[in-house]
């Protein structure tokens, strides 16, 4: 879709608030819920999703006003993201990655910024920052090749972030971000998986393409809030660590899985009545305290969360640095909100019934979302949980994803 195509630029960013983006997300619910078992089952994103998402403004939550961004507080974001879980997760998954991507490029030098959006400021970027790829440094760049893969909705997509380490002479490698149009590389078909089928993450291969010095963000940047993009993108926005805003794109979709997860129970409890004794399923008190424990987990997931982000807005806009041990806390609680998702779902599922197994059961696609959101790298606690736990007893082990 092109700028003159967008009907939310011929109305002037500043007519969207935050507020009426959230109320656009939570409309296309019945939309995405009718489209979603057409996603999983092409494995990708429909066209007329990425469009509507397009029509909402929603792509443009994070992207700076420069480009016909709304630069919206993150939390606007975050709630669109769950709103859009309850309806397709896999929409919601793929919103969450490549949304968050119009706000990191706002960091890199501006050349590459226009590069992207200088002629349509629609454009999409995917990624996969896994650090695998072949580094060769070149003048004036680097040559890169590998293959990437997990890169979710990178069928609607122009451009790429990719992962990689460049080579550093008497020194640590130096990770970065490289960003590759999609005349460099190609998409092979791998995404065959059990949850999140709709998000086509599938392989992006480079082979010996060349990237400029411009077209890289160092992920140290990123770490310091350092970037070269922050004296043409001065919002406090921008300020925000690389790794608090990442993470939190890719943990937040599932507070809309486990929402929806809990609409379905709710519904399906209401119609149930067991086959021994004619009772119906909501006057059974384990249901209703896996209703209760859901609803209260996802509450304290979503209350944690929203604390913490308010809490690292209100810094970055005072203009303070945002401790590092608090960094460390807010990276874990990102990742225990993934985890008592799972417990809020698993919870829901037990007490759905023997017929919870069969493909075709309404709990079956918010389960197996569930726990695909969950391998994700980012959503797991054992290393965000072992830097926290070093903070209690005054150490910290530095990472870039903080």
């Amino acid at each position: 879709m092109s700028t003159s195509e967008d009907p939310t630029m011929q109305m002037g960013a500043a007519m969207i608030d935050g507020e009426e983006l959230i109320r656009r997300a939570t409309a296309l619910q019945p939309v995405l819920r009718a489209r979603a078992a057409a996603a999983a089952q092409a494995r990708c994103i429909p066209e007329e999703t990425i469009a509507d998402l397009h029509q909402a403004g929603l792509f443009r939550t994070l992207q700076p006003e420069r480009y016909g961004g709304y630069q919206h507080d993150p939390r606007v974001f975050f709630k669109i993201l769950t709103a859009l879980g309850q309806g397709c997760p896999s929409t919601a998954w793929c919103m969450g990655v490549i949304g968050a991507h119009a706000w990191q490029l706002a960091l890199f030098d501006p050349q590459a910024q226009e590069d992207v959006w200088g002629e349509d400021t629609a454009v999409l970027i995917s990624s996969s920052y896994m650090p695998v790829g072949k580094v060769t440094p070149v003048e004036g760049g680097y040559r890169l090749s590998g293959r990437w893969g997990f890169s979710s909705g990178s069928a609607h997509c122009q451009w790429a972030f990719l992962g990689a380490f460049v080579p550093v002479k008497d020194g640590p490698p130096d990770m970065r971000t490289f960003l590759v149009p999609r005349s460099d590389y190609v998409l092979e078909d791998t995404w065959k998986v059990a949850g999140l089928k709709g998000t086509g993450s599938n392989d992006v291969v480079v082979a010996d393409a060349f990237v400029p010095e411009h077209r890289t963000h160092r992920f140290a940047d990123g770490f310091l809030c350092r970037n070269p993009g922050n004296a043409l993108n001065p919002s406090p926005i921008y300020r925000l660590p690389f790794g608090q805003l990442f993470v939190r794109s890719v943990s937040s979709p599932a507070l809309g899985i486990a929402r929806g997860a809990l609409s379905a129970f709710q519904k399906l409890m209401q119609e149930r009545v067991s086959r021994a004794d004619g009772a119906r399923a909501i006057t059974n008190p384990a249901c209703q305290h896996a209703a209760a424990a859901a609803a209260a987990l996802i509450d304290e997931a979503e209350l944690v969360l929203d604390r913490n982000f308010g809490e690292m807005m209100a810094m970055v806009e005072a203009g303070e640095k945002i401790p590092i041990n608090r960094r460390v806390q807010y990276r874990y609680e990102s990742a225990n909100a993934v985890n008592k998702c799972v417990q809020a779902v698993m919870g829901l599922f037990m007490n759905s019934g023997s017929s919870a197994i069969f493909l075709d059961h309404p709990m079956q696609p918010f389960f197996q979302d569930m726990m695909a959101a969950r391998a994700h790298y980012a959503n797991g606690l054992d290393k965000p949980g072992q830097n926290y736990g070093r903070v209690q007893f005054g150490e910290a082990n530095q990472d870039f994803f903080i």
